[in-house]
């Protein structure tokens, strides 16, 4: 079955327009869910609005949206009045100008959307404005109202079609100030760079999201087919919590020989060298030592 679309209007830049429909393009209909279910008879329940001063339930036709304007005073606002609400970017998408797409933080993405023709008299137009994107590598900035809000949006060319991603508003952005502020900035030693280097080095890859699994999901599905077979649920093994590291030099280390074929990088650091080369009974030695050792005397110079 094709997913319904979740907002179809028209495509416009400058005087030209086409009739586009947006689809999710995510699907969450395969997570798992749950019911709530009466333990003592097994029926599933519902949710029903209850009065909050009779505590009577609330018969749908009685159910009205109100709007706060003072202690308990409300002003009813009907389903049909909210309808009746209709603004341009209600149902056209005017691109009002064209950014790099790098420029746009990625913190400000939240929800994509493609958006295809919805009948054979746009797919020419669209076509070409998708084409032009596309030749320009630009990103198209408009706004749209879905699910009664308008949101800022970036249009960018996507396999055949195009790729629509809200926008949150800067207002709803945390700064990064207000949770970064109080980081320390210590100085690094660059060996220590070089080997966090090198394991991102072995490490990279093609990305490849078919290899994104799922394992809480499927730790519940094992535990949804156990209950059906009449078997205790299974037994999960606790996972070891990683804690601080102590000695940062030796875990990259560690980390770098654990993977086969991995030649650790020699020393270039001699600070590094002396740290990693001794150990900490070593290193207590040598500071007992090097206390020990009488000093020479030093001559100073009598002013005139």
């Amino acid at each position: 079955m094709a997913p319904r679309p979740a907002w179809k209007g028209y495509l416009k830049l400058s005087l030209v327009s086409c009739a586009v429909e947006l689809t999710g393009a995510t699907d969450h209909s395969e997570k798992v869910s749950f019911r709530i279910l009466n333990r003592k008879t097994g029926n599933t329940v519902r949710r029903q609005y209850v009065d909050s001063v009779t505590g009577k339930p609330v018969p749908d036709e009685d159910e009205v949206k109100g709007y706060e304007i003072g202690d308990d005073e409300y002003l009813l606002v009907e389903e049909d009045e909210i309808d009746a609400v209709q603004i341009e970017s209600s149902h056209t998408l005017a691109i009002e100008h064209f950014v790099d797409r790098n420029d746009i933080p990625q913190i400000y993405f939240d929800t994509p959307y493609y958006v295809t023709p919805s009948d054979n008299a746009s797919e020419e137009a669209f076509a070409v404005i998708r084409e032009a994107m596309a030749r320009q590598d630009k990103a198209g900035i408009a706004r749209i109202v879905l699910y009664r809000r308008e949101r800022p949006v970036m249009i960018e060319p996507f396999d055949k079609g195009l790729l629509l991603t809200t926008l949150r508003y800067d207002k709803t952005v945390r700064k990064p100030d207000e949770v970064f502020a109080g980081l320390a900035k210590p100085k690094l030693d660059p060996e220590l760079i070089e080997l966090a280097t090198h394991i991102i080095d072995k490490k990279q890859a093609a990305f490849d999201p078919s290899h994104f699994e799922d394992g809480y999901e499927a730790a519940l599905l094992e535990l949804i087919q156990a209950k059906r077979k009449g078997k205790k649920p299974p037994v999960v093994q606790a996972t070891e919590r990683p804690a601080n590291v102590v000695n940062l030099f030796d875990a990259l280390k560690k980390s770098l020989a654990g993977d086969s074929g991995v030649e650790i990088p020699a020393s270039k650091s001699p600070a590094s060298k002396t740290r990693a080369s001794k150990t900490p009974a070593a290193e207590k030695a040598a500071a007992v030592k090097s206390a020990a050792k009488p000093r020479k005397a030093v001559k100073t110079r009598k002013s005139a």
